[in-house]
């Protein structure tokens, strides 16, 4: 059972930042190679979850993680609020549309799971309703992983409650960073503890694994995810294709 309390939200002391910023370069490049075969190769899908509380650093570590990408084999794609015709289907069904064809890397900037966090925490849904839809999410990604060669990487972004006041304010203080600022996020800060319960279910709930990553430090979030993310890809064996006859 994971309880977020109980996990750090910053470095070990014992890590130089110096040292891991260093190691994050090597890694987003070899990222940027391994999504170069990916590509050419064709045979594997790759999509890429960031989930967590406003202020977490979801688009900092988008930016940072694929820069060494093609744009070509890389799409990004940010859920908001369902339009109208979003709501009268299935709650999936926006989702189906964005997951990633074979040779492509798909991020979600938020996901499916708003689905459960945002709509529990409000009480726009009741809890059977939440056990039907984190069953069909659960089946809904190992669909994506056996019917697509699906790679998943869900990345939960562990911010401290702290940190976020600080991120937010940062928002108002800091003129490039205004046109972020949004004074809801302030009345979610409020329910910092529900959002809290609901991740925590859905973390532990969840058929294919959550990655916790400790983001108070930006330097080490991206640290911590582009080693995840090297290793998980490498353990693909992909190679370049070779000359094709007609």
């Amino acid at each position: 059972m994971i309880r977020l309390s109980e996990i750090p939200t910053r470095s070990p002391e014992s890590l130089s930042k110096k040292q891991a910023r260093k190691i994050t370069k090597k890694n987003c490049k070899r990222i940027g190679e391994l999504q170069h075969l990916l590509y050419a190769e064709e045979k594997h899908s790759v999509l890429v979850i960031f989930q967590g509380m406003d202020g977490s650093g979801k688009d900092g570590a988008v930016r940072n993680i694929f820069r060494y990408c093609s744009p070509t084999g890389v799409k990004v794609h940010g859920f908001k609020k369902p339009t109208e015709e979003e709501f009268e289907h299935d709650f999936l069904w926006r989702v189906h549309k964005q997951v990633p064809q074979k040779g492509m890397i798909q991020v979600f900037n938020r996901s499916h799971y708003e689905d459960i966090l945002i709509q529990r925490v409000h009480k726009w849904i009741d809890e059977v309703t939440v056990e039907k839809r984190m069953a069909a999410i659960n089946a809904f990604e190992e669909l994506l992983q056996f019917d697509n060669n699906t790679t998943i990487f869900k990345f939960y972004m562990h911010l401290s409650k702290d940190q976020q006041k600080l991120e937010l304010q940062e928002r108002i203080d800091d003129p490039t960073k205004q046109w972020k600022h949004n004074p809801g996020d302030w009345k979610e800060a409020e329910l910092w503890d529900e959002y809290m319960k609901c991740y925590e279910y859905a973390i532990n709930n969840s058929s294919v694994p959550w990655q916790i990553v400790p983001v108070d430090q930006r330097w080490y979030r991206d640290y911590v995810i582009s080693g995840i993310m090297v290793e998980q890809l490498e353990a693909l064996k992909m190679q370049l294709p070779g000359f094709k006859e007609e």
